[in-house]
């Protein structure tokens, strides 16, 4: 970019600047540059000088900003260096996504890969391990490399990672044998390091949702897990300086005759406990200063880069007020008795932070000329240059001060963000006889009087009236305040794996014998034979042992959160009926599909046209750039609305996902063509959401959108429901008000309806009434389990958002016994914001009484309650008022409304958290975070009560989902089996409560499967192999139950060859070498699948026989019986008995071929039957 770059060099002041800072003696100050010119001239100045540049700005949103300026100038070369929550209250566990963005920037920046650092007042006024330090803690693994495992693990554990036996997060490892599985925490992808020996034998990234090798590397690096790590040998000083520190204190506070000591004492005893046993614990912030004697900052990872300060004065006030709020949070916990007078020296002072900054060259940046006395010691220089004004998307404005520019021979650049909009712009700028070409790339030199549209974004646009440059950013053009963001497209979303995590005292479900409970697995000899059973209770404490090559048989029962199932009987005729029920149901529900959507392929309807011009502009004013999900989504639905038929479609996608994005294209399109559109909402504020968002969006076209709804006066109501009548208003979103008798459309064309689960019966009655010949668009925020889309497809057209938006801030999270004290400091800290709090409490019977205490809390705060069993009115006026930022604080239970959004929500506060599933944690998180500012969600429970086993496990996996993300897989299951029974209808809920998740999508997929007339598989019957060799996992092989368990159940449902060199392949991969027995296992699977096509029912070794009895029912093929003994003479007999078998003698061949000869055996079978 030379040509943005060097024009500079004609100002005088510029070179007297460059000029300073090369032979630097005191601090320079630059004046008159803003916003984004800033991250100009330090570019400019970075790329003359040959340097690096530091920049610090005096709070984090400013330091956002910033980056993505410099991001337009820099591409890749920027790092952004994120401040970190410190926290001083105890913490059980909380989220970690902070400090590994600050690692990964270190990680960058001791590499060396970046030009300039962009980072804030709260990030440099924290403690940092030294240089050296963090260095050493990097470890680098080659291939071919020598590597100890022990030395390794105890080096991972004390950069901060966690031993587990499956990694699914970052920041954990896992040893099998000779392999080390470890997530670096700046990595997309996990990584496998093989040992033969203490030598690196292979590197490879493996996907932590399948657990397989994806590419081989030939070296990697992995950067420390946590910010504050020590060496093991620090560990006992560490625990000395804290114990000195806890004397001195003690000592002084005799002395002063200060209460609570045995409080203190115990308190620091215990963390000291914490250090001691767990190396790192989530509470450690409060023992910074002991850990890092001699600490350093980011100025000394910068090295020699020079330092802009961006506004020093608003940065020494930043500084001020973020020790002012941590001395006084240490001292309220110091009076408490719960932390030792070091702990205040966690950030560095304004003075001692200064001198640090002051070693190296500092350029002050100031907009306007400031007195301070600081800056007295400085060489001033001012840089004539100007902001531009936004021309929020008034063309004529913009084209007249061209016309200026232009007279005056300056060189227009103008960004248009997204690529699409660029060349737009450039065609608008041709009608009006302006010549500004679009180019991809920019040139080196530039005309005098040229303009150029190119694409990119910055905050703010600039002008050098001195010499002639001009720089409009998209948003003085287009009016916008949001940047295009491309979201990073999870590598097909998180896909739901073979979900087998069995666990003992799950219940499980059988295919024959129904429901019963896991009890755990055995090892069982019989005739000096090894194999694994899964030991299975029924009622009646009846017992079932299961062979592992039976695996496929079972399945995990999934039903509703917290519900029990009723065991089924061995042996008795409950399941066979419950099955049977089931079946008839879904055969009758597939069957009512079936004809609808026959009825609707039959019946004529719209057909929308093309694509028109305007609906290309309109789509280009969209301010982000789109999920590869979103536009796959709006291609689906244009194609159903320009088909002749009427389209009936279902758009699922989470919150925020950008459904309403995607509906707002399909009404557009609709309105282009003459018709009008029904938007069916289930609640008054939805309805009012979605027509502000309408509104804006539709403002540049002629396009008539309205709301019906209570808040309207009966007067607008009345004039609305003329002009619809009259066709002048394009648009209606409203709730049931709506489906009301008054409500008559002159010519609809689109219906559509968010979250249709919601409406009563009487509602949806009047629904089919308004659907018929129109299309309809149906959306939905529960996600539809994949197995049930497949089983649907064909009878129920279903488009899915799976992909994430662009990157949001991750919500910082804390697990913790409950404290008024952070609650208070939690709730402070918003309102100090000007945001707003949810307290999530799920009790309506005692919720006034918790209001009034937040209330004694914190008195300046004004108080709201919401729960389920207020009138709809009473509940929408409390959300409206809330949304309307009239309350501060909202106390509810977890009716906290799916579609609503509410961006100035930043903290929510969870009370009881041990009463919640996995998956309303997850949801209700997702309601937070959701605008530019970091939000909190702290998650509490009671200490004192006994908690019971479940609250227990659902603790254990909230700590496990905050930290490392992990058991995310759970909380979606639980989503989507809602999803199913919303999208299926809720008497279809209970049938799936009786037979289980995974048996009703298998019994669903048989019926729309018999209904289309296709051949269903005969899996039911059991195929029983019993040849007399060890098949089972050893221990030693795979240590964990579970991910036996898992294994034995893919090697169980293996169907081919495919298969079996895929599972092959996946031991190999994630084990080692296969032993014997496992190898075993996998060709008896294969074998099952051979015999299960041959028509065999069971195949058993006999003395020196092996027995392959066939199918009841099978009609023995004799032809390819003769060809088969004349193939195997002597050696095969046929048993023409009322159970017909054959019998193949396998007198003197080897134990270890047994296995191979059958497998031959059957393929020859096979061979034969393909020939005739």
């Amino acid at each position: 970019m030379k040509f943005l770059t060097d024009p500079l060099l004609q100002i005088r002041e510029y070179n007297e600047v460059l000029d300073s800072i090369r032979n630097y003696t005191i601090p320079i100050n630059i004046t008159g540059s803003s916003d984004s010119q800033k991250a100009h001239i330090v570019y400019s100045i970075c790329s003359h000088l040959g340097c690096r540049g530091l920049f610090i700005t005096f709070n984090e949103m400013q330091a956002r900003k910033m980056y993505e300026d410099f991001s337009f100038f820099l591409g890749d070369d920027v790092v952004f260096f994120p401040t970190k929550e410190i926290m001083l209250h105890d913490v059980e566990a909380k989220s970690y996504d902070a400090v590994f963005q600050r690692i990964e920037a270190l990680g960058r920046i001791v590499d060396g890969n970046w030009k300039v650092i962009v980072t804030s007042a709260e990030a440099v006024a924290q403690r940092l391990v030294p240089v050296e330090q963090f260095k050493d803690s990097v470890i680098d693994v080659e291939l071919g490399g020598k590597l100890d495992i022990k030395e390794f693990s105890q080096k991972l554990v004390s950069m901060g990672y966690e031993r587990v036996t499956v990694v699914e997060g970052k920041g954990q490892f896992c040893i099998r044998g000779g392999i080390v599985d470890v997530f670096s925490v700046d990595s997309e992808q996990a990584v496998r390091i093989e040992l033969f020996d203490d030598e690196v034998d292979s590197v490879r990234s493996f996907d932590v949702q399948s657990q397989r090798s994806v590419d081989k590397l030939k070296r990697v690096r992995i950067l420390p897990a946590r910010e504050i790590i020590y060496p093991p040998e620090k560990k006992e000083f560490i625990l000395k300086c804290i114990e000195n520190g806890l004397r001195e204190y003690i000592a002084a506070a005799e002395k002063s005759g200060i209460g609570h000591l045995s409080q203190i004492e115990m308190k620091i005893r215990t963390d000291m406990e914490k250090l001691e046993n767990e190396y790192y614990f989530p509470g450690i912030d409060r023992y910074i200063p002991y850990i890092i004697e001699s600490p350093s900052d980011i100025s000394e990872y910068a090295g020699d880069a020079v330092i802009f300060m961006d506004e020093p004065v608003r940065f020494a006030q930043r500084m001020e007020n973020i020790l002012l709020e941590h001395h006084e949070a240490c001292k309220s916990l110091m009076e408490k008795g719960q932390i030792l007078p070091k702990s205040f020296e966690i950030y560095y002072d304004t003075d001692s932070l200064n001198q640090r900054l002051e070693r190296k060259r500092i350029v002050n940046l100031n907009t306007i000329p400031v007195s301070n006395q600081r800056l007295k010691y400085s060489k001033s220089y001012s840089i004539p240059s100007k902001s531009v004004t936004s021309y929020q998307g008034h063309f004529d404005l913009l084209l007249e001060d061209i016309e200026v520019w232009k007279s005056k021979k300056s060189i227009i650049i103008i960004l248009s963000g997204p690529r699409g909009k660029g060349k737009r712009l450039s065609e608008s700028f041709l009608e009006k006889n302006i010549d500004a070409p679009y180019v991809e790339e920019l040139p080196e030199r530039l005309q005098e009087g040229q303009i150029i549209i190119t694409h990119g974004s910055l905050n703010k646009g600039f002008e050098y009236p001195s010499i002639g440059i001009v720089v409009i950013s998209d948003r003085e053009v287009f009016g916008q305040d949001r940047k295009p963001k491309k979201s990073k497209s999870q590598k097909g979303g998180i896909r739901i794996k073979a979900f087998t995590d069995l666990e003992v005292g799950d219940y499980v479900v059988h295919q024959t014998h129904g429901i019963g409970q896991y009890v755990g697995m055995q090892k069982l000899v019989v005739d000096n034979v090894v194999k694994d059973y899964l030991k299975i209770r029924y009622q009646d404490d009846g017992y079932l042992y299961i062979p592992t090559n039976q695996m496929d048989l079972i399945q995990k029962y999934i039903g509703t959160e917290g519900k029990t199932p009723r065991l089924n009987k061995l042996g008795g005729t409950d399941w066979a009926k419950t099955k049977k029920r089931v079946k008839e149901s879904l055969q009758e529900l597939a069957g009512e599909l079936v004809k609808l959507y026959a009825e609707r392929q039959a019946v004529k309807g719209f057909a929308f046209s093309k694509d028109t011009v305007w609906q290309k502009q309109f789509e280009e004013m969209f301010p982000y750039e789109e999920t590869e999900d979103q536009l796959k989504c709006i291609e689906e639905i244009k194609a159903d609305m320009e088909a002749p038929r009427p389209m009936d479609r279902l758009l699922c996608g989470d919150v925020g996902y950008g459904k309403t994005e995607v509906a707002i294209r399909a009404v557009f399109k609709a309105v282009m063509d003459g018709k009008q559109v029904a938007y069916l909402v289930p609640t008054t504020i939805l309805a009012q959401q979605h027509y502000n968002t309408f509104r804006e969006r539709m403002k540049e076209f002629p396009i008539t959108v309205e709301v019906i709804s209570r808040f309207r006066t009966p007067a607008e109501q009345k004039q609305i429901v003329k002009g619809l009548k009259a066709g002048s208003i394009d648009v209606l979103i409203g709730t049931h008000r709506l489906l009301q008798k008054d409500i008559q459309f002159k010519n609809l064309g689109l219906l559509i309806v968010d979250e249709e689960q919601r409406f009563g019966v009487t509602h949806k009655e009047k629904l089919k009434k308004l659907k018929t010949n129109v299309d309809v668009l149906t959306l939905t925020a529960t996600p539809i389990p994949r197995t049930l889309h497949m089983s649907l497809i064909g009878i129920r057209d279903i488009s899915i958002i799976e992909d994430p938006p662009e990157e949001r801030h991750p919500v910082q999270t804390y697990v913790m016994e409950y404290n008024s004290d952070v609650i208070q400091d939690a709730i402070n800290r918003e309102l100090a914001r000007g945001g707003q709090v949810f307290y999530l409490y799920n009790r309506v019977r005692s919720i006034e009484l918790k209001a009034s205490e937040i209330q004694a809390l914190v008195p300046n705060a004004r108080v709201g309650i919401a729960h389920g069993q207020m009138n709809e009115k009473q509940l929408e006026d409390t959300m409206f008022s809330f949304l309307n930022k009239e309350f501060d604080v909202l106390v509810c239970t977890t009716i906290i409304e799916s579609g609503l959004d509410m961006p100035n929500v930043n903290t929510i506060i969870v009370e009881d958290a041990d009463k919640m599933g996995l998956a309303q944690l997850y949801q209700i998180r997702g309601r937070v975070g959701r605008s530019n500012r970091l939000a909190y969600a702290y998650i509490t429970y009671k200490k004192d009560k006994v908690l019971s086993e479940v609250a227990e496990k659902r603790l254990q996996a909230i700590k496990e989902f905050t930290e490392f993300g992990s058991g995310f897989r759970i909380a979606m299951r639980d989503l989507e089996i809602r999803g199913a029974g919303n999208l299926l209808g809720p008497e279809q809920h209970g049938h799936m409560e009786s037979v289980g998740y995974d048996m009703y999508c298998r019994l669903l997929d048989e019926a729309v499967r018999e209904l289309k007339g296709e051949p269903l598989q005969d899996v039911d019957e059991e195929i029983s192999i019993d040849i007399n060799i060890s098949a089972y996992i050893d221990d030693e092989y795979i240590s964990s139950e579970n991910q036996k368990i898992d294994m034995y159940k893919k090697i169980a449902s293996i169907q081919d060859e495919d298969d079996m060199a895929d599972i092959e392949d996946e031991l190999m991969d994630r084990y080692g070498d296969i032993p014997e027995p496992v190898n075993n296992l996998i060709q008896i699977a294969y074998i099952k699948t051979l015999a299960r096509a041959c028509g065999f029912v069971s195949i058993q070794e006999k003395n020196d026989l092996v027995i392959f009895q066939y199918k009841p029912g099978v009609q023995v093929d004799f032809e390819v019986l003769s060809a088969l003994i004349d193939k195997y003479k002597r050696r095969i007999l046929f048993n023409a008995s009322s159970k017909p078998y054959i019998s193949y003698r396998i007198a003197g061949v080897r134990k270890q071929e047994v296995l191979e000869n059958i497998k031959i055996l059957l393929q020859d079978i096979i061979k034969l039957k393909c020939k005739q």
